[in-house]
């Protein structure tokens, strides 16, 4: 199994001052955020893409180039929306971070948790599934080939222009990056797109059927058993005890989603609630290392077997010490006792 890291990029507010992070600062960390990962093994580094005052992370192309100073790890998008976004450019902009990390880039694409880049780029949400269809489909084929003749509804045609530069790989990895929507699921399958499940909240459980109904597609399809791929986002941070780990997360967390909640009419975030979530049976991959192993493997044995898992631990942007220690914890103790589960 892979075992990675995810970053928005957040930026978070002191809540001794009241006033943000500094921008600058904050990017000069995720960058050295990247680096610890590197140095310790892990697999993957994802950087998401948001529209928005408290993320860093409108161009996630440009920040992963500068991450290509690394080694080892491979370099994705988590995930590039590509709904409000040219297929064109996406495909030359990571295909350009192929070449400069040496093979190290995919991509994740998907229509996004927010819906702020929609009106941002000129897009009307009621095209919403139809834009994510036609700029998937144009995004695959260029894959494929630099010349192709194209045509759809929101962007003008191809003739056969060269696209341009190709990647270093053969081809980028693509997955599809799916939430909660059956068809999401069944289009990852029939596509033979690997699929990388986002589980923010709830139960690991629940997501079985859709997982299910990916594998379904993907036979039916007739793609090769071997080449599927399944990846799970979650909720994820490392501390030397499970109370260490949930008091850095907690108050970036609840920050976040107190957030969210008074744009979407949540009520707020409460400790109870995240420890819940922690629990046994959350679906928080928070606490020691012995504690985040062994929710890791539950979790993977819930959805029927992840050969990738990635830990989203922006919420603790605050906490510098505690989150490379959390980068360390996952390296060099976690993942290497995941790993050896799977031999």
């Amino acid at each position: 199994m892979e075992i990675g890291i995810d970053s928005f990029a957040m930026l978070a507010t002191d809540p001794k001052t009241g006033q943000p992070q500094s921008a600058a600062d904050r990017m000069e960390r995720v960058l050295a955020e990247v680096e610890l990962a590197d140095a310790v093994g892990l697999d993957v580094f994802g950087m998401g893409e948001h529209h928005r005052e408290n993320a860093l992370d409108s161009a996630p192309a440009v920040i992963l180039a500068a991450a290509a100073r690394t080694r080892r790890i491979r370099l994705t998008s988590a995930v590039a929306v590509i709904s409000a976004a040219d297929p064109v450019r996406v495909f030359q902009e990571f295909a350009t971070l192929d070449l400069i990390s040496r093979g190290r880039a995919e991509l994740v694409v998907g229509r996004g948790s927010f819906i702020d880049a929609y009106p941002l780029f000129g897009y009307d949400l009621r095209d919403y599934d139809a834009l994510f269809v036609e700029k998937l489909d144009l995004l695959l084929k260029l894959n494929e080939a630099p010349h192709i003749k194209w045509q759809g509804r929101f962007r003008p045609p191809l003739n056969g222009e060269g696209v341009y530069p190709r990647p270093h790989q053969d081809r980028l990895p693509v997955w599809l990056g799916v939430g909660g929507t059956p068809e999401s699921f069944a289009r990852a399958g029939t596509l033979g797109l690997p699929l990388m499940v986002a589980i923010i909240g709830g139960h690991f459980e629940r997501f079985r059927p859709l997982v299910d109904l990916y594998r379904h597609a993907w036979a039916a399809a007739g793609h090769p058993p071997a080449e599927e791929r399944i990846g799970m986002h979650a909720m994820g941070f490392v501390g030397d005890t499970n109370e260490a780990a949930k008091d850095a997360f907690f108050p970036g967390w609840q920050q976040m989603m107190s957030q969210a909640g008074r744009e979407r009419g949540w009520l707020p975030p409460s400790r109870a609630q995240f420890e819940a979530m922690c629990g046994p049976g959350g679906a928080f991959l928070i606490g020691s290392p012995q504690t985040v192993v062994a929710k890791t493997l539950e979790a993977s044995a819930a959805l029927g077997g992840v050969s990738r898992v990635t830990f989203q631990m922006s919420t603790a942007a605050l906490e510098t010490e505690a989150m490379r220690r959390s980068i360390e914890l996952l390296g060099t103790e976690v993942a290497p006792s995941v790993r050896r589960a799977f031999l």
